[in-house]
């Protein structure tokens, strides 16, 4: 069987069982850098959407987009850009991905109407699909040794749930000093350093064998996402009628005809198969839910600290502070714990935590509750750091080896995913319920809220609505997460222990015969 291995520039060889030296670290270091923006722009504008709603005034459905078709362009094509780096690079794809990224963040920055705002999230979304798994092969091949690398992509897991637990802080703390378009330009620099420095530190990396991208594939999975949500999202705004539900209609129609499709492929896009296996499928929702039900709770409660409460951007961003803190302390903390309490306790522990913080914000009314707010997110920030932690290892886990590949990659993806549902569903519940109990004279809080002349009782109705959605909202999330919890608990074998398998992504390395001058800078060698 023929491999490519990767050699680095300036002669350093990763090769397996050798140990990383200092490019290796600096070079994991660089990838970093995309990994986290692309992270941080699924949640940077949590707290930047009541300074977005004020500049640019979009409608309800608008709003909703603006804040997640970022997430849908990302999850929708991760798997497929997986695919397309193997075929033409690792480096190639991730270069271009990271320069379309920094453009298409200038000219968010600087967008004069919401549609055009849509347009390019939705172009940052597309870049950041290319950069997670590149930016994964990529780290896999610095780091050949199996403990080095499972270390290494433990500190990517762990930058990916930082950037989003930190986007809405730093989203908060730009808004105090800068208009709402910084939130974006925040990317430029990191782009740009790694613009420079990838090329001297990366060496491009290829499967021998990576298969066809299956176009209609991807276009039926993003096309059926998009109409399903396009649909849902028009019904709760503004009622039932003929559009909305044709298009939830045509987006499941795509969506069953890609299920299908899948199974006849050789390389398909989704292996369904893999959810045969009852552990692969927990560890699977595990990645999608509680990232639906955080994205969910830190746009509505960001919405309540500013709207409602009448704080300031930057008040709301400190109060973030302490549920991010334990969100990534948490993802970085408990794999340590996973291979004495075993997997089984730890999503179980998880589920439970997000559901408790959850509750809590039943507390949260009208004219205040912040301080539930605060022991919400840190309640409930130990069970989506336990998420960030161990899904991917569970997923991969449960698995053959020769499927640790695919079973990465729709773990990696329910997460982009599930952070895009938390706003489309979760969201839209919310505005559902706004428009059933509210004064009916503005689809959204905001909207209502900037009406000339609103009285003080049609204000207060406006707010009080908001909270009763904002209660449903939490409610509906806290149970999936205790059935969920209780599924795992039933479910998962009570003995299985983490170990360190393989990590899933990227082609490995192969130790080539040693060559009498030191290889060029993005050199390959073909190995036999």
């Amino acid at each position: 069987m023929t491999t490519k291995t990767q050699k680095l520039p300036g002669g350093t060889r990763a090769a397996s069982g050798g140990r990383p030296g200092p490019r290796s670290w600096l070079g994991l270091i660089v990838v970093l850098g995309p990994v986290l923006l692309v992270s941080m722009d699924g949640s940077i504008l949590f707290l930047a959407m009541p300074r977005v709603s004020q500049a640019l005034t979009p409608t309800a459905d608008q709003a909703l987009w603006i804040l997640d078709g970022y997430g849908f362009a990302v999850g929708s094509l991760l798997i497929a850009f997986g695919n397309i780096g193997d075929r033409y690079g690792r480096l190639r794809l991730l270069t271009a991905g990271a320069a379309v990224f920094g453009l298409a963040s200038a000219a968010a920055a600087f967008a004069p109407t919401p549609g055009l705002l849509i347009a390019f999230r939705v172009l940052m979304g597309i870049a950041g699909a290319t950069l997670l798994p590149s930016a994964l092969a990529v780290l896999s091949e610095l780091f050949p040794q199996p403990r080095r690398r499972a270390r290494a992509i433990g500190i990517f897991a762990a930058a990916f749930a930082a950037g989003f637990a930190v986007g809405p802080v730093l989203g908060g703390l730009l808004l105090e000093r800068f208009w709402w378009g910084s939130v974006f330009l925040v990317n430029l620099p990191v782009i740009a350093l790694f613009l420079v420095f990838a090329p001297v530190l990366l060496g491009e990396v290829r499967s021998a064998r990576p298969g066809r991208v299956d176009v209609p594939s991807v276009v039926s999975s993003a096309a059926g996402l998009l109409l399903a949500i396009y649909g849902l999202k028009h019904l709760a705004a503004d009622g039932v009628a003929a559009p909305p539900v044709a298009a939830m209609l045509a987006g499941g129609a795509l969506l069953a005809w890609f299920a299908a499709r899948q199974r006849g492929l050789d390389h398909p896009l989704i292996d369904f198969s893999l959810f045969r296996d009852r552990v692969f499928t927990i560890a699977v929702i595990t990645g999608l839910l509680p990232l639906a039900a955080w994205s969910a709770a830190a746009y509505l409660t960001g919405i309540h600290l500013q709207s409602v409460l009448g704080l300031d951007v930057l008040d709301a961003a400190l109060l973030a502070l302490p549920g991010a803190a334990v969100l990534t302390v948490t993802s970085v903390v408990v794999p340590g714990f996973v291979d004495r309490l075993g997997k089984r306790a730890v999503l179980v522990t998880g589920h439970f935590a997000i559901a408790a913080g959850l509750l809590a914000l039943l507390a949260t009314t009208a004219g205040g509750g912040i301080g539930w707010y605060v022991a919400s997110t840190a309640v409930a920030g130990i069970g989506y750091g336990i998420s960030f932690a161990v899904v991917a290892d569970t997923a991969v886990g449960a698995v053959p080896a020769e499927r640790a590949g695919a079973a990465g990659a729709i773990a990696e993806t329910s997460n982009e995913i599930g952070n895009a549902l938390g706003i489309a569903l979760l969201g839209s519940l919310a505005a559902l319920v706004f428009r059933l109990q509210g004064p009916g004279l503005a689809p959204t809080l905001d909207e209502t809220l900037q009406l000339p002349g609103l009285g003080v009782a049609a204000a207060a109705d406006a707010k009080a609505a908001f909270v009763t959605g904002l209660h449903i909202v939490a409610v509906t999330a806290s149970a999936l997460h205790a059935a969920l919890g209780a599924a795992a608990l039933r479910l998962l074998p009570k003995r299985e222990r983490a170990g360190t398998p393989e990590p899933p992504a990227g082609p490995v390395p192969v130790q080539d015969e040693p060559s009498a001058s030191p290889p060029a800078p993005g050199q390959e060698s073909q190995s036999v």
